[in-house]
């Protein structure tokens, strides 16, 4: 295999390396949360060697976004990497092994310093050529301007410029006419993949796992339903997983389904029994944006120093809905409204503030909220632009608002030191905690 290509599955490795071990210890001592988490630590050691495997036989595969249907991947049996996980993922900037090299080399970059440092984290991984080389690549241009910009500068790097790019066009409202056209744009995808894999979709199969993932995502909205419980069952971990499940690798898997029924039985009898995975939970606390990479730093000091609990978080809250699969038509109007509709940060900063004033009249009131925190991510200047809007909302629900201003990826721009003393000031002039 040539340098170029060993050096693409670098930080892959690096994580296999990080993963695995993790793997056999949560097999041999469980303990009390093992069972729970083993299934997600293997779902990245999968995916990973699928990836590896297909960069080092010459396999086709296809590097993705967040928002495109895995139903589609995982029905035709197309192997594919989650693009962006790469930032989040342990030896990527998230982790630590290589956050000051990336961020470092990310400012060399001849892009400006207010862009969203998640882009330019992401073209950094590209120049450097720390991204596997797909097949095809199935691209987004939603729901910010900078994403746009990606989508257009990553295609013209001399790697990536002849490999084939398929883009969703979305629209900007969301009515039946939108989600019509954008069912279409699914269709154009799928025939996108056929032309570059030579895989093809059977109905059948699509409508097989739809319905294993329509499992999944109703037990995803069970657990949330559950967190409304007061003290809440787990910590921040098992919630963030819920996203990453769901939209990587084996999509449409029972075994998943099963990891949501285990989470689901886990919380209820935690509420049951009054033994929560983090004791003396004191503060309620929504979290309203993506959280940075260093997060567990920032959650664990929540809890130990203020008896603080994340009850719900954007990540965690998206109004999904379960998709009809009686007709062909059926399943791509429901996966099209759920790709532009519903994900993460794309429901939050697409169309209008109403779906911010919604959010957090909503969480407030139904999971108990004493605090909302809006950590004001440099690089969300959608969301931004409504900060005033949910101070305003909170002050009519009578709820204390706290805006921070960060980077998420970045640790320079707000240390997490310095977020602890602005949440520490904001508890105690709220009179919390």
């Amino acid at each position: 295999m040539d340098e170029k290509k060993e050096r693409s599955l670098s930080r892959i490795r690096e994580e296999l390396a990080m993963y695995e071990p993790v793997v056999e210890l949560l097999k041999l001592e469980p303990g009390e949360m093992g069972h729970l988490q083993l299934p997600i630590v293997e779902n990245i050691v999968e995916q990973h060697k699928g990836t590896i495997e297909c960069v080092e036989e010459g396999k086709t595969f296809l590097a993705s976004q967040f928002t495109n249907p895995v139903e589609i991947l995982t029905a035709m049996d197309v192997h594919w990497y989650f693009h962006i996980q790469q930032l989040f993922a342990a030896s990527g900037s998230g982790g630590g092994l290589h956050t000051d090299e990336d961020l470092e080399g990310a400012d060399k970059l001849n892009i400006p310093r207010d862009c969203c440092t998640l882009i330019r984290l992401g073209h950094y991984l590209q120049v450097a050529g720390l991204y596997p080389i797909p097949t095809a690549y199935l691209s987004i241009t939603e729901p910010c301007d900078s994403i746009a910009g990606w989508h257009a500068a990553f295609m013209h790097h001399p790697d990536w410029r002849n490999i084939p790019v398929f883009a969703p066009d979305p629209p900007y409202h969301t009515d039946e006419r939108a989600i019509d056209y954008y069912a279409r744009q699914m269709r154009e995808m799928v025939d996108f993949i056929t032309e570059h894999t030579g895989q093809t979709l059977d109905m059948d199969r699509l409508r097989e796992t739809v319905e294993e993932t329509n499992k999944g995502y109703a037990l995803w909205m069970e657990y949330n339903e559950i967190r409304r419980s007061s003290p809440t069952p787990h910590s921040y971990t098992l919630p963030l997983s819920c996203f990453f499940q769901i939209n990587t690798l084996g999509a449409g898997d029972p075994k998943k389904t099963l990891w949501y029924k285990d989470i689901v039985a886990d919380a209820e009898r935690r509420v049951k029994e009054n033994k929560p995975e983090f004791p003396n939970q004191k503060i309620r606390v929504f979290w309203y944006d993506i959280q940075p990479f260093y997060f567990g730093e920032i959650v664990s000091w929540l809890e130990q120093e203020w008896g603080g609990v994340i009850a719900m978080d954007m990540v965690s809250y998206c109004p999904y809905e379960l998709i009809d699969t009686s007709t062909e038509d059926s399943m791509f109007q429901g996966l099209a409204k759920r790709a532009f509709q519903h994900g993460p940060m794309v429901h939050q900063g697409r169309g209008l503030a109403e779906n911010v004033i919604y959010d957090i009249t909503r969480i407030v009131k139904d999971y108990k909220i004493d605090c909302v925190i809006f950590p004001g991510h440099m690089g969300h200047k959608d969301m931004a632009a409504s900060s005033s809007i949910m101070r305003e909302t909170c002050r009519e629900l009578g709820v204390p608002f706290l805006y921070i201003g960060l980077d998420v990826a970045d640790h320079r721009y707000t240390t997490a030191d310095e977020i602890k003393d602005r949440i520490s000031q904001f508890f105690t002039a709220m009179g919390l905690g």
